[in-house]
């Protein structure tokens, strides 16, 4: 009785995949943290080629500071910094609105990494946690300023990219994402933050995920 209960078991769960159905899993009460080594990683998200108008284009250069973007804290940011520098002076000269961020409680404006030191008059936006748009002016600035695109860069990604992005895409800014231009500590919030920004309802229609040389003005 027992064989024909095993044999009848895997007739449906055969059946099941035939007719494209998942078969029902041994264990109903499992959750994703029992079953977090059987996800499979999903195939990466498309990179696309972006041409910006300066003039209604703001870069959010996140965090990029002594505390955070170093070679023995973070190395991938560290990494970064030189092609986050042209990209920047770049758009800095075509005349793009800059604005900066600080992460670290207590940290200052002087805390910027020397490479990317704000031009003068350029915005500092203080440590204010990882959405930037939280207890801050900043909405109002890229309204009364008609900026259109925002260009998510930073570190961590998993946290002032993924939250200050995905916030600026629900307020309905177009947001370009250049994956060169965000560092986490390891690969997978990187990976986690390029697949939420572009898949998730209502943010992956106003996101670009590029790359800084695939950008142009």
């Amino acid at each position: 009785m027992r064989r024909k209960s095993i044999w009848l078991a895997a007739i449906v769960a055969a059946a099941a995949v035939l007719v494209g159905v998942a078969p029902i899993p041994a264990r109903a009460d499992s959750t994703i943290i029992d079953d977090w080594y059987k996800a499979k990683l999903p195939a990466p998200p498309q990179l696309k080629p972006v041409t910006l108008d300066a003039k209604t284009t703001a870069l959010l250069v996140m965090d990029f500071t002594v505390q955070t973007c170093t070679p023995a804290r973070r190395p991938r940011c560290a990494a970064s910094v030189p092609k986050v520098k042209k990209f920047v002076e770049e758009a800095r000269g075509k005349g793009a609105l800059i604005i900066y961020s600080v992460a670290v409680p207590k940290s200052v404006p002087g805390d910027i990494l020397k490479e990317l030191t704000p031009a003068a008059g350029e915005q500092v936006l203080p440590p204010l946690g990882p959405d930037k748009f939280i207890n801050s002016d900043l909405e109002k600035t890229l309204h009364d300023k008609g900026i259109k695109t925002v260009v998510a860069m930073g570190t961590q990604a998993q946290t002032s990219v993924l939250h200050t992005g995905g916030e600026a895409a629900l307020r309905g800014f177009k947001v370009v994402v250049p994956v060169d231009a965000m560092s986490a500590d390891d690969l997978f919030p990187e990976l986690y933050t390029a697949w939420h920004l572009s898949t998730a309802a209502r943010i992956s229609d106003q996101v670009t995920l590029t790359k800084l040389d695939m950008i142009g003005f």
